[in-house]
């Protein structure tokens, strides 16, 4: 009896196999990749699409055989469904760097699951890196490599185990005698600490910039401003534009009219307006909390000079409020697409900006930038004011991008290779 189990055992599992190997040999081979086109650097290990070719078209596949409709939220674009269950279809010619998708799936925004996911627009998505020609400096490269570490720190003035990363240059490791300044680097709208370095890729630009004698080795924080759920709720200021994925839009209002943060210490909160921003808490905890653990836990060098801070869309509003009641603490100040914020010359900076001599003699770096195609309230209609007032600054207007990443990169490009310069 146990022998002809045995036997119908194997015979079963033999025909099993037989079955499901005839049914894969019936089964065709995907269709070839459409000739001259990459697999996009942030897929999933092993992922064949999407894909973009030289034309900066994205190419997708997706499988889906039970699904009635199937839109990229890439320029909206329908896919089509095949007999085999696949759904393709390219986009329009996007432009490079970074961008944040979806999948509408039956009318369900849902994760692309080939590609790798990230924190933007309040939510995780899915992202997709379009290379720009002959830019490079954001690429990993053969050099030596910092460490982006996770640090925990307890904040006193608010109760609670507060989470930052910590970019430590590539000898940090090696010589333990040598103290470094600081960069204090705040993402923007509906993103957390994560964005700088995942979809910023800081790291890999001072790596490179350092390699190549550039930018001073400097230690970069990036913890959560407090706006990652903004645009789930959080107020935001009359006259601005409601916001995209992952940021605040630029600002269609004025932007020296009832900016919060003037003259209040430590963060510069809520004062201007009489109504506090979801924002504004972060102002107490980077002056009260987050520098003083920093300069505790890491060989920094505890002086205003060698302390920056910059910030994206709406984290450039914040480095407009917390360094303009601040300056007693940072000498160099980076305001990247920032829509709104500005405290005006007459007022600004406890009234600085009408003493260009003073003021120079403050803030070594007055860093000013944006996209050519955002409104020029985001930067050019503020270099404008501080050129009329002459106060002494860097203008950066980056050809060809808007409020985006490939914007904030070469941003920090710029930026990190001016501070803690001799």
């Amino acid at each position: 009896m146990r022998k002809l189990i045995t036997c119908s055992i194997i015979f079963l599992s033999a025909g099993i196999l037989c079955s499901a190997q005839i049914q894969q040999s019936q089964q065709a081979p995907p269709p070839p990749p459409p000739a001259g086109t990459k697999t996009a650097s942030t897929n999933i290990v092993g992922a064949e699409y999407p894909r973009i070719d030289s034309l900066r078209r994205a190419f997708f596949r997706v499988r889906a055989p039970e699904a009635q409709s199937v839109v990229v939220s890439l320029g909206n674009v329908t896919l089509t469904k095949g007999e085999d269950g696949f759904w393709t279809g390219m986009t329009a010619p996007l432009d490079p760097g970074f961008h944040y998708y979806t999948l509408k799936i039956n009318g369900v925004d849902v994760a692309d699951p080939s590609s790798e996911t990230f924190f933007g627009a309040s939510r995780v998505m899915s992202g997709i890196e379009v290379p720009e020609e002959g830019v490079d400096f954001y690429d990993i490269k053969k050099v030596p490599h910092g460490q982006v570490v996770s640090f925990w720190y307890y904040a006193e003035s608010t109760g609670e185990n507060r989470h930052a990363y910590i970019y430590t240059p590539p000898d940090y490791t090696r010589n333990s005698n040598i103290r470094y300044p600081v960069l204090y680097l705040q993402h923007g709208m509906g993103e957390d600490r994560r964005a700088w370095s995942n979809q910023g890729r800081t790291n890999f630009i001072l790596d490179n910039l350092i390699a190549e004698g550039k930018a001073k080795p400097m230690i970069v924080v990036m913890e959560d401003g407090g706006i990652a759920g903004g645009i789930r709720g959080g107020r935001r200021p009359a006259g601005t534009a409601s916001a995209g994925p992952g940021q605040a839009q630029p600002g269609q209002g004025q932007q020296n009219q009832g900016a919060p943060g003037q003259g209040q210490r430590p963060g510069g909160t809520g004062q201007g307006t009489g109504i506090p921003s979801f924002w504004d808490g972060f102002g107490s905890v980077i002056i009260k909390d987050l520098i003083p653990a920093i300069d505790a836990n890491f060989r920094t060098i505890p002086d205003r000079e060698y302390r920056a801070m910059a910030g994206l869309s709406l984290g450039g509003t914040q480095t407009y409020q917390i360094t303009q009641v601040n300056l007693d603490k940072f000498a160099n100040i980076g305001i990247f697409s920032a829509p709104f914020g500005f405290p005006g010359v007459e007022t600004g900076y406890n009234g600085l900006l009408t003493k260009p001599a003073e003021f120079a003699k403050q803030v070594r770096v007055f860093y000013i930038s944006m996209g050519s195609k955002e409104g020029p309230n985001t930067g050019r209609s503020i270099h404008e004011q501080l050129e009329k007032a002459g106060i002494k600054h860097v203008y950066f207007e980056a050809p060809g991008t808007a409020h985006e990443f490939q914007t904030w990169r070469k941003s920090l490009y710029g930026f990190s290779q001016l501070i803690f310069q001799n």
